[in-house]
């Protein structure tokens, strides 16, 4: 009789401290017991900051933000990466090159720098209109003289509109490498069904009155939408591992002495980028709750916060309760083809979609990517092509370190690169990655110009 009332006492005790909800009955239980747990844990703070540390945030922001279009000339001893652009400049260039390049190294530069071996399956993809002809002309002009005469990548161009045989006859004359021709179908730049198209109209005249730039725009909503989510579902991409993004007047500063396509290959890439910069608050108010709601109902597609090679900081201050407005501008991009069509991707821009944040407010395909990329992938997989001069509008990126690479294979002035600015994202992304500006250099001096390798 004790016996059995000492068993009764044990099951009483190991059944109150069993936690509820903590075992599952079968493999659907189970599946349905870890998608709930991912989503409670995807938030890591035990509660939100208080409303003091949200204004800070917020204002901390909001500076940044307008930081980016004021005079640069006067930020660049603010030390923004670190490290003071006079010292940057000064530094002695034997010291910079005093250690030698390991064997690994100098056998990898030799398989990206080698344009004899078979290409790589990329290519440059431009979403251009007819009327952008001679600006695009001028970007394949530099893009084909710093590194595609060497490499001989071909060219897609996509168009809601039928491309007139001059811009064909035109593009065509710029390059010695194949070009191709597509056109957007209609239902990746048209309203989707779910979209109220009056209330729509309201928001844009809203934000128009607000004077947000492109805020009235319909067309620039149509635009971010299919870069958002269309655009690499292209047929013309079906044979593509990678694509890299280049748009009507921009410009490259810099000679690629090697392959990023290859980069990507060799070092198992997922995303590349040049700038990183804060988005316009105004035009994405509800984007975050979104993507939060998502994660939340899609804990399969994220990475996990809690590893230390995680991304979140990247786009968020306190471990995602809110978005710190920190993205890469996706109008230079180089990045995986599986990832951008891959089920986790494609869900979140549905999902998005589907929200109607594209129509009723104005979502960059900018801020999309880079949470996308931020969410779902690790460290290793995200690439600054620090070498690469470019610029894009008044936002210019030109290296800084080191100096050999400035003086002698780049035109661009370094005083005026858009790193040391204030509204720059590129130092959290170095503090993210505990990383330095220089361990992304990948181009070498000529053994010529440089006694010290």
């Amino acid at each position: 009789m004790g016996i059995i009332v000492l068993l009764v006492i044990v099951l009483i005790y190991r059944s109150s401290t069993i936690p509820k909800n903590s075992y599952c009955n079968s493999s659907t239980d189970c599946y349905n017991l870890i998608r709930e747990k991912a989503a409670e844990r995807f938030l890591l703070h035990p509660s939100p900051p208080s409303l003091d540390q949200q204004r800070e945030q917020i204002q901390e922001q909001d500076n940044a933000f307008k930081a980016m279009y004021e005079d640069n000339s006067e930020q660049k001893q603010e030390k923004a990466m670190g490290v003071d652009m006079e010292q940057v400049i000064e530094k002695d260039e034997k010291a910079l090159m005093a250690e030698k390049l390991t064997m690994k190294q100098k056998q990898e530069y030799k398989v990206l720098t080698d344009a004899s071996l078979p290409r790589v399956k990329g290519a440059f993809v431009v979403l251009a209109r007819n009327s952008e002809l001679y600006a695009l002309r001028s970007s394949m002009r530099y893009l084909e003289d710093r590194f595609n005469k060497k490499y001989n990548y071909p060219w897609i161009f996509l168009n809601e509109q039928p491309f007139t045989e001059e811009f064909k006859n035109m593009t065509r004359m710029m390059t010695n490498a194949e070009v191709h021709y597509g056109l957007v179908p209609q239902e990746h730049w048209s309203y989707p069904d779910w979209i109220d198209q009056e209330y729509a109209a309201e928001c844009r005249q809203d934000l128009a009155d607000r004077n947000i730039v492109y805020g009235g725009s319909e067309s620039y909503r149509h635009m971010c939408r299919y870069q958002s989510g269309f655009f690499m579902l292209h047929p013309l991409l079906d044979n593509l591992d990678y694509y890299w993004r280049v748009e009507p007047g921009v410009k490259f500063s810099c000679e690629m002495d090697y392959d990023p396509f290859r980069v990507m290959q060799e070092r198992d890439l997922k995303y590349g980028f040049t700038i990183a910069l804060r988005e316009y608050r105004a035009t994405i108010p509800s984007l975050w709750k979104n993507t939060i709601d998502f994660a939340k109902s899609h804990p399969q597609y994220i990475y996990p916060r809690t590893r230390p090679d995680s991304l979140l900081g990247l786009v968020s201050d306190d471990n995602g309760w809110s978005y710190n407005l920190c993205h890469f501008w996706s109008n230079f991009e180089i990045a995986s083809v599986k990832f951008m069509r891959s089920e986790g991707y494609q869900s979140y821009f549905k999902y998005l979609d589907k929200a109607g944040g594209f129509f009723y407010e104005r979502w960059g395909d900018a801020p999309v990517h880079s949470i996308a990329v931020a969410l779902m992938l690790k460290r290793s997989d995200v690439h600054w092509f620090y070498d690469i001069g470019y610029k894009h509008d008044f936002f210019e990126h030109c290296p800084t370190e080191e100096k050999w690479l400035v003086n002698s294979k780049c035109y661009c002035d370094p005083d005026t690169s858009f790193d040391f600015n204030a509204g720059s994202c590129t130092p959290l992304f170095l503090d993210v990655m505990n990383r330095t500006a220089s361990s992304f250099i990948i181009t070498r001096p000529d053994e010529e110009e440089s006694p010290f390798l």
